[in-house]
């Protein structure tokens, strides 16, 4: 029988609407350098497992965010949360968002994920990291990816995004597989995102 995974006990430090935020670990905590371990499909709809997915939606809602991975709240489980609201794009400037080929993304939870690229196209632009916090970055990525998963039911799912949703299945798969975007920029762009916002406003 396989050892019963208890979510533990530790980071948890507010409260809002059913989940509870958690401390983000930043760069430097060894979690975020391992590959995550695979969900066992039977701790699947368990309490536990259920308020650490209510957890991860509560902190990226909170950060903000467009998505958390397990490993980043300290919990090394292949596990991650995805969304992009449309009331976040309505604060952006419209070029921006066309650049980018940003649209909004529905609430999406991916358990035990597995990603390739679709074609060979591939894009750069600034990226940032809630644990690489205040920073960002030029990093390339690959325009379109095809991903396999479980949903938060466990049952299969297949996703294949394009644009700036497909660079954040990218980055929060990443994240299970022990890699940061710092692994993948362009290092001479790497700057403090208030330069980059007043280099912005000029």
């Amino acid at each position: 029988m396989a050892k019963r995974w208890k979510m533990p006990r530790v980071l948890r430090v507010g409260t809002k609407n059913g989940g509870m935020f958690r401390k983000i670990v930043q760069t430097g905590d060894p979690v975020l350098r391992k590959v995550a371990e695979p969900v066992d499909p039977a701790q699947i709809g368990t309490k536990e497992f259920e308020r650490l997915i209510d957890d991860m939606i509560e902190t990226m809602r909170k950060a903000p965010g467009v998505g958390l991975a397990a490993p980043q709240i300290g919990v090394s489980l292949q596990l991650t949360v995805i969304e992009d609201r449309e009331e976040m794009l309505e604060t952006l400037d419209d070029d921006y968002v066309e650049e980018r080929n940003r649209s909004a993304v529905p609430l999406t939870v991916l358990i035990n994920p597995t990603i390739e690229p679709v074609g060979d196209s591939r894009v750069t632009f600034y990226e940032g990291c809630l644990s690489v916090a205040g920073f960002a970055a030029m990093t390339e990525r690959w325009e379109g990816v095809h991903v396999r998963a479980l949903d938060r039911q466990g049952n299969p799912i297949e996703l294949r995004w394009k644009g700036w949703p497909a660079r954040i299945l990218q980055h929060e798969i990443d994240h299970l597989n022990g890699y940061l975007y710092i692994d993948r920029m362009d290092t001479r762009t790497f700057a403090d995102t208030a330069n980059l916002n007043a280099a912005d406003d000029e």
